[in-house]
């Protein structure tokens, strides 16, 4: 997380949208990551700058915590039925030049979590799902620090 001390506290955010490259693996695990934490306090979706396609991996390793996302289907900003978000959180440098142009004509705040591509690590299948193990734990934790849980489920 690049600040912090947002504009947004955790408070104040109502609505997050989470974006990546291809709302593949990044941001629709912490778009789910953040609905098993939050429920329905917090509206939360996600988006890639290009339509990518769902990940077998990703799947495998939030079954792993009890989160399902064998529906997930991918999409892009062109795509999005609600554009009125307090907070987008950009997990790739392509998704953060995305949500910076949408200040422009949006009142949001934007924050950058540069997060790991686990799709470019080559390896055999348990070498892989090891490094979608460690962005869902890292996004997880980034998620609980910015947005603390109160009374709620942990994973």
């Amino acid at each position: 997380m690049d600040d912090p001390n947002s504009a947004f506290d955790s408070a104040n955010v109502t609505s997050v949208l989470f974006a990546c490259t291809y709302n593949a693996i990044r941001s629709p695990m912490a778009e789910a990551l953040m609905k098993h934490f939050h429920g329905h306090r917090i509206y939360v979706d996600s988006v890639g700058v290009r339509e990518g396609e769902p990940d077998p991996f990703v799947i495998a390793v939030m079954d792993e915590i009890g989160i399902d996302l064998s529906r997930h289907r991918c999409k892009t900003f062109d795509f999005l039925e609600d554009t009125s978000f307090d907070l987008v959180i950009s997990l790739s440098p392509e998704a953060q030049h995305r949500a910076v142009e949408m200040t422009r004509t949006m009142a949001c705040d934007v924050e950058f979590w540069n997060t790991l591509d686990p799709s470019m690590i080559d390896g055999n299948r348990e070498t892989r799902l090891s490094f979608y193990r460690q962005v869902r734990d890292t996004l997880s934790r980034q998620i609980k620090t910015r947005f603390p849980i109160i009374g709620g489920p942990t994973v």
